[in-house]
């Protein structure tokens, strides 16, 4: 029973591995379920057991990625850290987490293409989404309380921010780059622009209120 329940968690792991490389690549229209079922150790029925369909195993992929960055975030000590280690470690972190990731980001922008038509069927992504702009605010908190942190900024600004700056490395990394002669993507570019969106998070939040 218990090496069937593992072979069972093994094919849909597979299962949502392999889907999300094929929605990233192609988006959810040109995807198909043959060639999800082709590139796996399973069936296309398995898909439909799992998952119900092409529509639930999207809505499952979409679900996974955004997992993935919520559970890095939640590795910060955000409790003990100091306020400004934990915000630079924040924006560093979701740096690292969306170059590393660029099938979440592709996702992200085929559903924005979308208008939002899948993730709105996902409730359980807004409760997971809600304790991220809780530990940046815990963050914020703890950084006024110091002294440190301004009084006008507040966390939902923050994660705006340094979603915007993430996102763009790998969403515009092809355009920008053909447009000004760059590779983002490069490895000995990122040091720099992981340093880039930390200084600029901290700098924005320490600067005196004009």
């Amino acid at each position: 029973m218990a090496e069937a329940r593992r072979d069972a968690e093994r094919t849909r792991s597979e299962l949502l591995s392999v889907a999300t490389e094929v929605f990233a690549e192609d988006g959810f229209s040109g995807a198909r379920v043959d060639e999800i079922a082709a590139r796996t150790r399973t069936t296309k029925r398995m898909i439909y057991y799992y998952f119900g369909g092409k529509e639930g195993l999207y809505r499952a992929v979409l679900e996974e990625a955004y997992r993935g960055i919520r559970e890095a975030e939640r590795t910060i000590d955000v409790a003990h850290a100091d306020p400004l280690d934990a915000i630079r470690t924040l924006a560093e972190l979701t740096y690292d987490h969306h170059v590393g990731h660029d099938a979440f980001i592709r996702l992200v922008a085929i559903e924005n293409i979308h208008r939002g038509e899948f993730v709105r069927q996902i409730e359980a992504l807004r409760a997971q989404s809600q304790p991220a702009v809780g530990r940046i605010d815990e963050i914020l908190e703890r950084g006024r309380a110091a002294g440190v942190f301004r009084a006008d900024v507040d966390a939902l600004d923050v994660h705006l921010v340094i979603s915007s700056y993430c996102v763009f490395q790998v969403a515009n990394r092809y355009t920008f780059g053909h447009l000004f002669d760059v590779d983002l993507a490069a490895p000995d570019r990122r040091p720099h622009l992981r340093a880039v969106i930390g200084d600029l998070v901290v700098s924005w939040l320490t600067a005196p209120r004009r």
